[in-house]
């Protein structure tokens, strides 16, 4: 993933949608996944289509499908949908900073719009250049989500259509993991940060067994203690060196 620069607004929206193309590798797939999924566990096209575009999160589509093929009460659907995209949460939190200043209803179509993709692309340009306007940031953002959502919805409506078409073979699934693992690995700079990840990969499968991928959001937030302490330690550490001074 490339890094963004300061640019006028203008130019910010086509380098964010530049830079989201490659994440079209995982978008097409995924979103023909859940659109071949729908369609077999019995949703109408216009049910699988209202989905992806009123969602727009597919692991918690996927999730709320699984569990009305199980029969699950509606409200176990919609609590564990809800669990599941909680880390939309610490992302608007961590964009905040940068982009408090939208007016309200330029939040409420970041919100609507809000992908783990368009996340990390956003907060890589926050990280380069922190002092960029508003504008930019804002510009660059949208670039992203203009070319990603469509992108999800157009991949839905192929599944859908010609989902069933498709070889009983051909693994789409791939999309899900390779896609966090190219979001997450140029992100791992620091100790706290290779911490949080080793103590989420172990904690994950220790509670591989859990129902309603409960077991996913427990090691999220073991991996985010674990970090914090790890940071808190080492500036702990650091702290303690500067006062003794050389001996």
């Amino acid at each position: 993933m490339s890094r963004p620069v300061p640019l006028p607004p203008g130019p910010a929206f086509w380098r964010g949608g530049f830079d989201a193309l490659p994440f079209l590798l995982v978008f097409l797939p995924f979103g023909i996944l859940f659109g071949l999924a729908g369609t077999v566990l019995g949703l109408s096209f216009a049910q699988v289509m209202g989905f992806s575009a009123f969602v727009v999160a597919g692991a918690a589509q996927f999730t709320a499908v699984q569990l009305m093929d199980a029969h699950a009460p509606t409200i176990m659907v919609l609590v564990t949908s809800v669990a599941v995209n909680l880390r939309m949460a610490m992302y608007s939190a961590a964009l905040a900073p940068h982009l408090g200043g939208a007016t309200p209803w330029q939040k409420a179509l970041m919100a609507y719009s809000m992908t783990d993709q368009s996340f990390v692309l956003a907060d890589a340009l926050n990280e380069s250049a922190p002092r960029a306007p508003l504008t930019t940031k804002l510009a660059y953002y949208a670039g992203t989500a203009s070319l990603l959502v469509p992108a999800w919805l157009g991949a839905t409506l192929l599944g859908a259509l010609f989902g069933p078409a498709l070889p009983k073979g051909l693994a789409l699934d791939f999309a899900v993991p390779v896609t966090f693992l190219a979001m997450i690995g140029p992100s791992l700079r620091s100790v706290p940060h290779l911490v949080a990840t080793a103590v989420s990969c172990v904690a994950a499968l220790a509670l591989v067994g859990l129902p309603a991928g409960t077991g996913v959001l427990l090691a999220a937030v073991l991996a985010m203690i674990a970090g914090a302490r790890t940071e808190d330690w080492l500036a702990h550490r650091a702290a303690r060196a500067t006062s003794e001074g050389p001996k």
